[in-house]
């Protein structure tokens, strides 16, 4: 049995396989116009549109057309009112696949990919028993979550992140405003390896929570052109104020148990920072799994048909 999966996020189209132990996915990043710090839901729409069928076309013929179960992300989140364009995109091509094939239809969240892309990449199937911290550290998100998995994908409990802007979003804009292309956080990262200096920044974070803005705005004023320095200052604000929180998460829960996914989690400053927290048993989704993909929706939706 094969499981197809489609996710159309705000910023990569996505497409995969699962057939119960390997995957296959083909994935493609929306072009956003140099100097701009993200994309217009409208562009998205069209962008996805244009390149569906392709993809689409490309996984199946590549898994043998054996598929018995079509996975969506329909919304970025599972709570009600969650709701971005961009995924009726993958939503609509999903269903038409489903009938064309007679294939079952599965609807999960775009962050419950994310966990799922973690849990598999990172080996680590026993947090489908129990409960576990969940971070969604990505372009629009950061957020701390007290994470089940309920059969179908994941009830999730907000406990904890930043109550301003996102972590990625505080990378892009430093980014952009260092001349880099959007988005950004690759480049910074190879900016930042350039020196081990840093500026020590003040701490915002309350129990799980943190603020990201104040630094931005610290950063961004003394941004004169791309500097390894300040590259690596907001990377290590990141990591630390989210070692901060996650410790008192923690805490706060009992669970030590952490499975950190999204883009943000590929950066490799970050994770070499949290990777080794006394007492808690941290675990990355891969680097290829961390960024917006189908495979965590495939992966889901073969085990509800399964």
């Amino acid at each position: 049995m094969i499981a197809l999966g489609i996710d159309t996020s705000n910023y990569t189209t996505s497409v995969a396989v699962f057939n119960g132990q390997d995957y296959d996915h083909v994935r493609r990043v929306l072009d956003v116009k140099e100097g701009m710090r993200g994309i217009r839901q409208s562009d998205g729409v069209f962008a996805h549109n244009k390149a569906l069928p392709d993809m689409i076309s490309e996984c199946i013929n590549r898994s043998g057309r054996d598929i018995a179960a079509v996975g969506v992300s329909t919304a970025p989140r599972s709570v009600k009112g969650s709701y971005m364009p961009v995924f009726t995109v993958g939503h609509g091509y999903a269903k038409a696949v489903s009938a064309a094939l007679g294939a079952e239809l599965y609807e999960f969240s775009h962050q419950d990919g994310h966990i799922m892309a973690g849990i598999y990449s990172a080996d680590a199937k026993e947090l489908l028993k129990r409960s576990f911290l969940s971070v969604h550290l990505s372009g629009g998100t950061t957020e701390i979550l007290r994470s089940e998995y309920n059969g179908h994908g994941f009830t999730n409990e907000i406990i904890g992140g930043t109550l301003d802007i996102s972590a990625g979003q505080l990378i892009d804009r430093i980014g952009v405003a260092m001349g880099m292309r959007f988005p950004c956080g690759a480049e910074l990262e190879r900016l930042a390896e350039n020196t081990n200096e840093s500026i020590k920044l003040p701490f915002s974070v309350n129990g799980a929570y943190m603020n990201l803005s104040g630094v931005e705005t610290k950063l961004i004023r003394s941004v004169a052109g791309p500097d390894p320095i300040l590259a690596r200052s907001a990377l290590i604000y990141i990591r630390d104020a989210l070692k901060q929180a996650l410790c008192a998460a923690a805490e706060q829960t009992g669970l030590s148990d952490i499975m950190i996914a999204g883009g943000v989690a590929s950066n490799g400053i970050i994770r070499e920072g949290l990777s080794g927290m006394d007492g808690l048993n941290v675990r990355f989704a891969s680097r290829e799994l961390s960024c917006d993909n189908a495979v965590g929706i495939a992966i889901l939706a073969y085990l509800r048909k399964h």
